[in-house]
């Protein structure tokens, strides 16, 4: 958990009064631009703990973050602490010595290193270190960390330091805040994948499985007052049903393989489109006359599951050979069409479950975007399929 890196330039231990302010500005410049381009958060509050270290005169420093529950400090960096200190320092309680100090006051506190030689009982406070400071990580008033800087001398921080500190930790408790905001979007995220393929797996085979029941019923009475002809056509019915399940589950796997592409709709959709012609052979053109589609995360997923559907539907019954996909709008909406050049819903004699489930499957998303989907299909001349939903600035949240 050591670290020494020196990422501002201040060279110097301990920095004459005054002498300090050009490290401090390359300190502040490299948080700001760290706070958007840092993934690795505890990696950015460590290596700043180097700079805050110099600019104090200290000889060691650690850095802790609040634990999810709220009631300790975990160490995630330190510089120039003794093994011993180290392990007797992993976890703290929120309230302990000076830290639970500068924790309840949102501030900068400072003491002489009895205070943390009567809490841990280790020789190093007091012989080693003489004076101890404890500067909050705060965000809107929420205790983020805290960042402990241990010094060789008794002498306070001068006030131009402390001041310097107190902006740094305002923009790293920011970068702590914000950190946390994104795990709980990334939780939030999976929970409604996870709720989404309950419903899928739900929509299309609780229903089929259900059918299956009843003519495994039907096909028990027969097969008990010995009527053949009967039971033959039950098994034929539970035996298509099977099929349709199996299909139905193949296609929710392997939808739901092809993850939505970081960079939005439109190149997952692109990028779908060149899966689908690689695979089944049948040219793609894609078409994206719309200006950029100002959509949530969830509402993207809706639309690229529609299409998916679609394209399935173009692979198995189709017999097409050209499949066009477009993204346009017709004055407030948003119209998303999937055409092929087959040979049409009527000429395909697909009318069973499967395709009945996808169908619903479709439109159930549909809704959720407040729009609807229209199938237009004709023997040998092809089928539309499109989506219509309000743009943004027509659009009003459905109630869950």
């Amino acid at each position: 958990m050591e670290h020494d890196d020196d990422l501002t330039g201040a060279e110097t231990a301990a920095p004459a009064h005054g002498g300090y302010k050009i490290p401090a500005l390359r300190a502040l410049s490299e948080i700001t631009a760290s706070l958007s381009t840092d993934t690795d958060l505890e990696d950015l509050l460590e290596r700043f703990l180097g700079t805050m270290v110099k600019l104090a005169g200290a000889t060691a420093g650690a850095v802790r973050v609040l634990t999810p529950d709220g009631s300790h400090l975990r160490l995630v960096g330190t510089i120039g602490l003794p093994q011993e200190v180290i392990e007797r320092e992993q976890y703290v309680p929120l309230e302990c010595g000076i830290c639970g100090t500068a924790a309840s006051t949102h501030s900068i506190e400072s003491a002489g290193a009895s205070v943390c030689r009567e809490s841990t009982a280790l020789a190093y406070f007091g012989d080693a270190c003489k004076r101890v400071i404890a500067i909050s990580l705060r965000n809107k008033g929420r205790i983020m960390g805290v960042y402990n800087l241990f010094l060789p001398g008794d002498n306070p921080v001068p006030e131009d330091i402390a001041l310097l500190f107190d902006s740094i930790s305002e923009h790293l408790g920011m970068a702590l805040e914000n950190a946390r905001l994104t795990r709980e979007n990334i939780r939030i995220t999976l929970m409604n994948e996870r709720q989404m393929l309950a419903n899928e797996i739900h929509d299309s085979l609780a229903q089929t499985l259900a059918y299956m029941k009843m003519r495994l019923a039907f096909l028990n009475e027969a097969l008990q007052t010995g009527d053949a002809p009967l039971a033959k056509k039950y098994l034929g019915d539970v035996d298509d049903a099977m099929e349709s399940a199996y299909s139905r589950l193949r296609e929710l796997l392997t939808q739901f393989r092809h993850r939505m592409d970081p960079r939005g709709l439109i190149p997952a959709l692109k990028d779908v489109a060149d899966d689908f012609s690689r695979q089944s052979g049948i040219k793609v053109e894609f078409s994206n006359p719309a200006p950029d589609m100002n959509l949530l995360p969830d509402q993207e997923v809706q639309v690229f599951h529609i299409v998916q559907e679609a394209l399935a539907n173009v692979s198995k019954h189709s017999r097409a050979q050209h499949v066009r996909i477009s993204v346009t709008m017709a004055g407030d909406q948003y119209v998303v069409a999937v055409e092929d050049d087959g040979i049409g819903l009527s000429g395909t004699g697909q009318t069973g479950v499967g395709m009945h489930f996808g169908m619903n499957i479709m439109h159930e998303r549909a809704e959720r975007l407040s729009g609807a989907v229209d199938v237009v299909s004709r023997a040998g001349a092809g089928t539309r399929v499109e989506l219509k939903f309000p743009a943004a600035s027509r659009r009003r949240p459905r109630k869950a």
